[in-house]
């Protein structure tokens, strides 16, 4: 067991590795250029999606590749010139999409999954954050009752082999439910055991603030600069150098770039999503997040306002914000809900890590002593934190993983 580790990424995953850490007696540094929670996990649906067993595969249907292809979608937009810098983490993501592979990706995924609620209140509840977590679930709703029927077959075998809880919802109970949807849609499938969170930002700094709490410290420093220091790790911060016995890159999309100058380089890739706050008309009220799947973007009721999120756009990394898809989004939201003012200037921008085989890498980095990953959760940094933090902390300190950590081995690449 390392006496000293410094985590390199104070979002939610990276905090959640530092609080584990020092609760089993470590000598834990967190190391960010921002403040905790000012990355990816700032600007996200504000979902822990116990149901999300089934992680986003690549399409694999011809008209949905050709819809993807014309460049018009609200969920999905690509800057041309970056495509070439996607190809090949792109189509091993559509090799390992292959239903067979898929099922197996599943089944990893689910167990991974399994106990994210029950690790976010253990924490919660110490962090006098439970206010923030909000037991209320979240929504898909459908327009056609054949896509309603179709989705409710889908629940069912969620519900069977996965212990996944939902409620179907007609279109009455859904207009029951959601008085202020402008919209008549056939009904809905209600994700039960999820919870909402009403500020993601706020949730990781009350995580944060119990760390240092405990001891745990906080610096401000460059990841860039990690560097060998005999048989463990420095990195240069404000205060100077820090040393450690072990480090942990929890860097989310940034991570590769840290870890290729090491000799470790994942074919990891980036989507970047965008997310603005509304206020509402008159006295209206939104009371459940949702996803109208006609329309490919989540609204969610948060401290800020009603939040919109984006899909997926692909960029280069140091490409400039475009936000094309809230413009579209946009004019199409004010047709769900009655939407008012936008709360900020200008829209939030972040990158969600991606991996091609859809699982997160967790583990010791190959051929580096002492050197950790925590990164690739794509869409579920915020769902996966705690439990990735918990995961990670068995293996760094020695004790029994209370999952098999196999499936997420950085090894495998």
């Amino acid at each position: 067991m390392p006496r000293s580790v410094m985590v390199l990424g104070a979002g939610m995953v990276g905090v959640s590795v530092a609080l584990h850490l020092r609760r089993r007696g470590c000598d834990v540094v967190l190391v960010d250029r921002q403040g905790p929670g000012e990355g990816a996990s700032f600007g996200n649906g504000g979902l822990i999606q116990r149901e999300a067993v089934y992680p986003h595969p690549f399409p694999r249907a011809l008209g949905e590749l050709m819809r993807i292809a014309r460049n018009q979608a609200i969920d999905v937009h690509y800057h041309p010139l970056a495509l070439p810098g996607f190809v090949s983490p792109l189509l091993r993501y559509w090799w390992n999409s292959e239903p067979e592979r898929y099922l197996r990706a599943v089944l990893a995924y689910s167990r991974l999954i399994a106990t994210c609620v029950d690790e976010h209140l253990a924490l919660a509840r110490n962090a006098d954050a439970m206010a923030l977590l909000r037991p209320i679930g979240w929504m898909r709703l459908y327009g056609t009752a054949k896509a309603l029927e179709a989705a409710a077959a889908q629940a069912e075998a969620a519900q069977r082999d996965y212990g996944i809880n939902h409620r179907l919802l007609d279109g009455r109970a859904l207009a029951a439910a959601e008085p202020h949807l402008l919209v008549t849609r056939a009904g809905a499938i209600h994700w039960t055991d999820p919870l909402s969170v009403s500020d993601p930002h706020a949730l990781t700094l009350a995580y944060a603030g119990m760390f240092t709490g405990e001891g745990g410290t906080l610096a401000t420093g460059d990841a860039a600069t990690l560097a060998r220091a005999g048989s463990g790790w420095r990195v240069q911060t404000a205060d100077g150098p820090v040393e450690a016995e072990s480090a942990v890159i929890a860097l989310g999309a940034a991570s590769a770039r840290i870890t290729r100058s090491l000799g470790y380089a994942p074919p990891t890739f980036g989507k970047r999503g965008y997310h603005m706050h509304y206020t509402l008309q008159g006295n209206a009220v939104l009371h459940t997040p949702f996803i109208d799947v006609d329309s490919g973007f989540l609204l969610a009721p948060m401290r800020a306002g009603i939040r919109l999120t984006t899909g997926a756009e692909f960029a280069r990394e140091d490409a400039d914000p475009s936000p094309i898809q809230l413009e579209r989004a946009e004019p199409v939201a004010r047709g769900l809900l009655p939407l008012a003012e936008r709360v900020e200037d200008k829209p939030w921008m972040g990158t969600r890590p991606c991996t091609p085989d859809m699982l997160p890498i967790i583990g010791p980095i190959p051929a580096q002593q002492g050197l950790w990953a925590a990164f690739g959760h794509a869409h579920q940094g915020l769902t996966l934190g705690p439990t990735t933090g918990r995961l990670l902390a068995d293996m760094i300190t020695g004790a029994a993983p209370f999952l098999d950590p196999t499936p997420y081995a950085p090894a495998r690449f």
